[in-house]
């Protein structure tokens, strides 16, 4: 079983909010990959009534050491009061993409 890697999720309203935040993760090495997937339909509870919106999920790639980072900064630039933010741990990988998710975060990865 492999250990420390994890998928971190989170959902915008718009695709340019996506699209921000993946940049922002990737390029301060956070995330070794933020795939966008959507449109998706949501339907939620929020303030005691069921709401429904179209949504763009984030997949981001990264590594359990570095999720305090992650969500601060998800936090910094999400426009949601109260964003979607978990992470999901990897338990399973090919060694060939966990090297290369390891080269991509950079310095502090093993």
């Amino acid at each position: 079983m492999m250990s420390g890697y994890i998928q971190v999720v989170t959902t915008t309203e718009k695709e340019d909010d996506a699209l921000a935040i993946a940049q922002d993760l990737v390029q301060r090495r956070l995330a070794g990959c933020v795939q966008i997937v959507g449109p998706v339909r949501s339907v939620y509870r929020w303030r005691e009534r069921v709401e429904t919106a179209q949504e763009w999920q984030c997949w981001i790639k990264s590594r359990e050491e570095l999720y305090p980072q992650i969500e601060k900064a998800i936090l910094a630039g999400h426009p949601y009061e109260e964003p979607e933010i978990l992470a999901l741990p990897v338990t399973e990988g090919s060694a060939g993409y966990l090297a290369w998710l390891d080269a991509s975060l950079g310095s502090g990865c093993a």
